[in-house]
């Protein structure tokens, strides 16, 4: 992982009490994201690395271990729905 992960352009986030959701005008599409998969995508600006938004992960929810293959997941399906590049 040393790519820094951006949200793409044009795509309206809303967050609500349990996550967010997150409509792609583009593909037509809506998502809904649990409170993981939302600080995820909030950390997607461009200016982490995937291994910082993992350290970042693990301490927001103060993890004994970085959750390494569970956010190499995550932004693999956010990359798959054109989220995040």
């Amino acid at each position: 992982m040393s790519e820094h992960p951006a949200r793409v352009d044009g795509i309206d986030i809303v967050e609500v009490t349990d996550g967010f959701v997150v409509y792609h005008p583009d593909r037509d599409r809506v998502h809904f994201f649990n409170p993981t998969a939302a600080v995820v995508l909030e950390l997607c600006d461009g200016t982490r690395s995937e291994e910082e938004i993992v350290d970042e992960v693990r301490r927001a929810w103060d993890l004994a271990e970085a959750p390494e293959d569970e956010v190499a997941k995550c932004l693999a399906q956010l990359r798959q729905e054109a989220l995040v590049r």
